[in-house]
């Protein structure tokens, strides 16, 4: 019963944290712990097979629609000298800024994470089963990583504008698929899909 204690607690804690993001304003990322699938490897290089020019259309499309700033508004603001004549975008949510696309990626998985370079110039690392706080340019968020049975799952969620992206990837044969959702403070949804050929 002893051995047992540890593993309670952390559930309560993790139901406690849960608890007062329901409570609040502000949303709390589960952690993802599933196990690590014995027969899965990303490892590689992979092309992408969509048209890269078009997928980024796509992805900038989609921050507009969830980053929660008014293009009325903002355009109004950058159209009036005396106020504000330098807003930019990033007054909304900016959890769109950790989002990478690539024409090519490559993957390296090891026993306890996933390294990710786009392009050869951006590395990413996911360790399986992370809970953490990432920052990149300023902008600060919740990130949680982990397999979820045989898809390695990414949620980032931005502190201050309530903005969420979640990626999914899934191998399938010889394909490395990824879901990529963005999602807005008030729960709009935009959904891509992205396929990867091995390129070696």
């Amino acid at each position: 019963m002893r051995a047992s204690q540890p593993g309670i607690g952390f559930l309560a804690l993790v139901a406690a944290l849960v608890l007062s993001g329901c409570a609040g304003s502000k949303e709390v990322l589960i952690p993802v712990r599933g196990p690590v699938p014995q027969d899965v490897d990303f490892t590689g290089e992979w092309r992408m097979q969509q048209d890269f020019a078009a997928m980024q259309d796509a992805i900038d499309s989609a921050v507009r629609r969830t980053d929660g700033i008014d293009e009325r508004q903002l355009l109004k603001n950058i159209m009036s000298a005396s106020n504000n004549p330098r807003r930019s975008r990033d007054v909304g949510g900016l959890v769109h800024v950790f989002l990478e696309n690539a024409a090519r990626l490559r993957v390296t998985q090891t026993d306890a994470g996933l390294f990710m370079a786009f392009d050869r110039s951006v590395v990413e690392e996911y360790r399986f089963g992370e809970a953490r706080m990432v920052n990149k340019g300023g902008a600060v968020a919740q990130r949680v990583s982990g397999w979820d049975g045989e898809t390695y799952v990414i949620e980032t969620l931005d502190q201050e504008g309530g903005m969420k992206l979640s990626e999914r990837y899934r191998l399938e044969g010889e394909t490395l698929n990824r879901e990529i959702v963005l999602r807005s403070k008030e729960l709009e949804e935009v959904r891509l899909t992205q396929s990867f050929a091995r390129a070696n």
